[in-house]
């Protein structure tokens, strides 16, 4: 019942649906029983970017045999082609790849930097550069230390 010729049409009917055209969903490929009644058509997927892509159709059969769509996604196949494992810049930055003028953001745990808003020494320069980067353009007055 899950093979049923009504019921790959209804997997392809979603199939275009989703891909937002026939030209991009292929051949019916196979089914996989998930369950009694739950099944999963494969088709081909001739999208741009995405040889060897599947499109998977779960497909939920009911007792009295009618068919309802689940899920529509995209998969990839056994030989699809698929980004690498994604790894962080400051692993993947090595020595000479930086040059002068070069500018990274720094590490979240660098125990070298401390908030701009932080209990700072007295320098009235230095308060003025930090309410312009907070973007405030008010004029620093430092509060006398003898405040609560």
């Amino acid at each position: 019942m899950s093979n049923s010729p009504s019921v790959i049409e209804l997997a392809r009917a979603a199939a275009n649906l989703e891909a937002d055209g026939a030209e991009f969903v292929g051949t019916h490929l196979s089914v996989e029983d998930d369950d009694d009644r739950l099944h999963t058509h494969l088709f081909e997927s001739s999208l741009p970017g995405y040889t060897q892509w599947r499109w998977a159709v779960t497909v939920a059969q009911l007792e009295d045999g009618e068919a309802t769509i689940c899920d529509v996604v995209l998969i990839p196949g056994p030989d699809a082609l698929l980004a690498p494992e994604w790894i962080p810049w400051e692993k993947r930055v090595l020595p000479g790849d930086l040059g002068v003028g070069d500018v990274l953001p720094t590490r979240a745990d660098d125990p070298r930097l401390v908030p701009g808003y932080a209990g700072l020494p007295a320098d009235e320069e230095l308060d003025l550069v930090a309410l312009w980067e907070f973007g405030l353009g008010l004029v620093a007055h430092r509060v006398p230390s003898s405040c609560p």
